[in-house]
């Protein structure tokens, strides 16, 4: 993960959804529960997921009284695919806690189900069993729709998800977000959905609570992405998660940044994994970002250039752990702009298709180690020494 305080107090950070796993597109358990009691909770998650397919209140009210507005606030979200798969029982008599996984698309956005896990309570009355309590699983995050009425804008390029949030907001994101997609497609190509979810909380708090995660890490933090590092193509859509209170200081020029920086990191999810060093990826999604824009090095790179002018200028690339929420924004702040000029400096030298090809070379590695070495010497064919030199002296050169 990675996050950015800095010129434009930006944050490009992947976050794992959790296990994204290809699965059912209707509603029904593709798992047979194994004995009588557990087909009986089954069965009520199956008619509770239809229900909530159908938009049928009096069905999904049959089914217990957990979550009585679910269907109200999620009546904009554009579903393809609700379904709980139950995946363990615990407790005996007429009251029980279960684990499930559930399972949703948003249509047109998804190639498979995001996977949630929830923990549910239900309660036995006679013969039927009703779900009185559904939250999520210990360490996962809600769902959006946990803090409110979604409202849902949908752009040409994007459809954007609030809650607590006036329309006219959500639809400057979804503008946005509609130059971010063409703008990300022309530096890395068309070989992406070239569409993004974007994902406005009411509050820092709500964000927080969305990624499953103390509130206090992601203040100042604009804005982060979810998703499948090093994904098939057949994952959920990742969300790019607002942090409105951070992002609605911002200026036009940085919230675009912002947006453009974030939709890199959905378009370039396939080919970054375990191998990727996170001053490439943060790096090429800042390289991306200001790509189309005037912005000087002096003015893209403030903390970088005051260190070169105070002597003080890295010698090496970040390391990942350079990229931590910490209380050093200072920092933080070095290590992207570090890692986007490592990025300019091989679009500018080598040309933006190597610093692309720089990228997949990298992601395609399968470990760590020799992973920058190998591209370096496959796609630029220079060493690593060869090249943080190069790097060292061109960020003397644009900012000294």
């Amino acid at each position: 993960m990675a996050g950015r305080r800095g010129a434009v107090r930006r944050a490009g950070c992947f976050v794992a959804l959790g296990a994204l796993l290809a699965g059912v597109s209707g509603c029904v358990s593709d798992t047979a529960p194994t004995d009588s009691r557990s087909a009986a909770v089954q069965r009520v998650l199956d008619r509770r997921a239809a229900a909530v397919l159908d938009g049928d209140s009096t069905a999904y009210r049959a089914t217990g009284g957990a979550d009585p507005y679910l269907l109200l606030d999620l009546a904009a979200v554009p579903l393809d695919s609700w379904a709980y798969k139950l995946t363990s029982l615990d407790g005996s008599g007429s009251r029980v806690s279960a684990a499930a996984e559930l399972r949703y698309r948003v249509d047109g956005y998804d190639k498979a189900p995001v996977v949630a896990e929830r923990t549910l309570t239900l309660q036995r009355t006679g013969e039927r069993w009703r779900v009185v309590e559904d939250a999520p699983a210990e360490k996962s995050g809600q769902q959006l729709w946990e803090q409110g009425k979604v409202t849902a804008v949908k752009g040409a390029h994007s459809l954007v998800l609030g809650v607590g949030q006036q329309p006219s907001v959500l639809r400057s994101y979804a503008a946005l977000a509609d130059e971010a997609v063409p703008a990300v497609t022309d530096a890395w190509g068309d070989g992406w959905a070239r569409k993004v979810v974007v994902v406005v909380p009411k509050s820092l708090e709500g964000m927080g609570k969305l990624l499953g995660a103390p509130a206090s890490g992601y203040q100042g933090i604009a804005a982060v992405t979810t998703g499948e590092a090093g994904g098939s193509g057949t994952a959920p859509a990742d969300r790019v998660i607002i942090n409105p209170e951070a992002y609605g200081v911002l200026g036009a020029f940085g919230k675009q940044v912002v947006l453009t920086h974030e939709t890199a990191h959905v378009a370039t999810r396939t080919v970054t994994s375990a191998a990727t060093p996170l001053w490439l990826s943060e790096g090429y999604a800042d390289w991306t970002g200001y790509r189309s824009t005037d912005r000087a090095p002096e003015q893209a790179a403030p903390e970088l250039q005051r260190a070169v002018q105070e002597g003080t200028a890295p010698t090496t690339l970040p390391e990942d752990a350079d990229f931590g929420f910490t209380g050093d924004s200072s920092k933080l702040a070095r290590a992207y702009e570090s890692g986007w000029l490592a990025c300019r400096m091989i679009a500018d030298r080598w040309g933006e298709a190597e610093l692309n090809a720089f990228y997949t070379a990298v992601g395609g590695h399968k470990q760590r180690a020799g992973a920058v070495e190998g591209a370096l010497r496959s796609v630029l064919g220079i060493d690593e020494n060869d090249f943080v030199a190069r790097w060292r002296e061109y960020v003397r050169s644009e900012l000294g």
